[in-house]
């Protein structure tokens, strides 16, 4: 199996303090991993990052997509092995545990999205799952361009299919009938939804 390096790099460490002043920060470089610490947890303040794990055949789980002013960390899952993987440069807060109590609304946060992503992935047909799991997206990392709703995040085709349980080959074909349809527009590797409505009621017309 190919797998990201698992040992991170704890050499990039920033002085500087968020908002409040009282929590450090450290800045991640795309692909790197969170160090795996119990004994903290990590308030995201910019960029992106995803929580996977894999089987034993070697196959990428991935268990969510997290962004600013999210809370993540290891003690939040039991699921072993797990990784939190930068999706792009990220600067994140360090919470100590007897500062947990201050991020109640964070943690509700969590628990809801872990929520909607697990119902999305069981949903069927695969078209209306992969509308669903494109919606949101646009809703936690999109904003609004001239075309529509950019979802601003560098996902790949492989790391779709890894969220869905299904193949690359089933989510570009799905991606590319979408386009055809005027659901969505690919630019650049990033995905802009032109019309929900088509994503979702147009599912029936794709070819499973």
């Amino acid at each position: 199996m190919s797998t990201t390096n698992l040992t991170p790099n704890l050499s990039n460490v920033s002085n500087e303090h968020n908002a409040t002043g009282d929590l450090p920060q450290r800045l991640f470089t795309r692909k790197e991993l969170i160090p795996p610490r119990n004994d903290v947890l990590w308030r995201i303040e910019r960029g992106a990052v995803r929580t996977l794990t894999w089987n034993e055949e070697g196959i990428f789980v991935t268990l969510g997509y997290w962004g600013a002013g999210d809370v993540i960390g290891y003690s939040l899952s039991k699921v072993q092995p797990y990784n939190i993987e930068c999706l792009t440069s990220v600067e994140a807060s360090i919470i100590p545990s007897h500062l947990w109590y201050r991020d109640i609304d964070a943690f509700l946060s969590h628990i809801k999205h872990s929520e909607e992503l697990l119902s999305i992935v069981h949903i069927k047909p695969m078209s209306l799952r992969l509308g669903k799991f494109l919606l949101w997206l646009s809703e936690k990392f999109g904003r609004d361009v001239e075309q529509g709703k950019l979802v601003d995040l560098n996902i790949t085709h492989q790391e779709i299919s890894e969220v869905l349980n299904t193949t690359r080959v089933t989510v570009t074909r799905m991606l590319q009938q979408f386009e055809e349809q005027g659901a969505l527009l690919r630019y650049k590797r990033r995905i802009i939804i032109i019309s929900t409505n088509k994503l979702i009621k147009g599912y029936h017309s794709i070819k499973k």
